[in-house]
């Protein structure tokens, strides 16, 4: 069951569950056709690829961090898997884009390859360029943005690209509207929540480099007490507003609600030390259940 556990979450593939399933519950909100499969697939490839990536060049078998370790110990494998991995999503895009491309196909590209773009773009800022001389310059080393840039990518991708994607599938005119942003802002708030939360796991490290994330900057008391919990008592608060005045049903309301609620108590108990499964499947599995919880509210209620 641990050999599953490290397997699932070690290997990035709960990160591409979270991916699909967001993605499927922006579609719903916003009352857009659910993508091809195929479409779903190279997202889910892509997310693990993306976050594998960053650990292809770490080699520390006396490393104390079980990741790290867990890493090292299948580097071969790992590097293999990536290079099926990359060529597979290759292949698979093709197939998609020649699926779906028609006479109009250049219409929708140029009318929105600034937000086709602008995601993918601050995801490799994120870690930086392969590059002699550039890879140093990553927006990760710069501590309080690290979070909101991540919040900013993961809520373009699994937010504005399903609906772009799903415009094209349908041959239907895309136009941004007010309840695109708002969604957007929600699903940013929310990742951006739990990368800061993620910070408190990487304390001791961030502050022997250095890097001023909200937690080295503000000590972890006041992280918590006055970022976490207030940033998601905004958002629990400002969601219970917007339901009331879009006529949301009482229990579309209250299962909408359980994300924020759990934030919140996930955010007190941060106060206490936690394992890195902790973060993993506690933290992060909040995704799981925020996408859950948004596409049952549509579906049924």
């Amino acid at each position: 069951m641990l050999k599953f556990i490290k397997q699932l979450f070690f290997g990035n593939y709960f990160y591409g569950i979270c991916a699909v399933a967001l993605s499927i519950e922006a579609s719903l909100q916003q009352q857009v056709p659910i993508n091809y499969f195929l479409y779903y697939f190279i997202l889910f490839a892509g997310t693990i690829f993306y976050y594998t990536n960053a650990y292809t060049h770490i080699n520390d078998t006396k490393s104390h961090n079980p990741r790290i370790y867990w890493y090292s110990q299948r580097l071969h494998k790992i590097k293999t898997n990536q290079i099926t991995r990359i060529l597979t999503i290759f292949i698979s895009s093709i197939f998609y884009l020649k699926l779906f491309i028609t006479k109009s196909y250049n219409y929708y590209i140029d009318n929105n390859l600034l937000l086709l773009i602008i995601f993918p773009i601050s995801g490799l800022l994120y870690y930086g360029i392969s590059s002699k001389g550039i890879s140093k310059y990553n927006f990760r080393s710069i501590g309080w943005l690290k979070p909101i840039l991540i919040g900013f990518t993961w809520a373009g991708i699994v937010t504005i690209y399903p609906i772009i994607f799903s415009s094209i599938e349908q041959h239907r005119i895309f136009e941004i509207s007010a309840i695109n942003y708002l969604l957007f802002l929600k699903n940013m708030m929310f990742i951006t929540i739990l990368c800061i939360m993620f910070d408190v796991k990487d304390y001791a490290s961030d502050y022997n480099k250095s890097l001023k994330t909200f937690v080295v900057q503000f000590g972890l008391r006041n992280t918590i007490f006055y970022i976490l919990i207030p940033l998601s008592t905004i958002g629990l608060g400002t969601f219970i507003m917007y339901g009331i005045n879009h006529d949301f049903s009482t229990q579309k309301l209250i299962i909408n609600c359980i994300p924020f609620v759990l934030l919140l108590r996930v955010a007190y108990t941060l106060k206490s030390r936690k394992s890195i499964f902790y973060y993993l499947i506690v933290i992060d599995g909040l995704m799981l259940i925020k996408a859950i919880c948004g596409s049952v509210a549509v579906l049924y209620f």
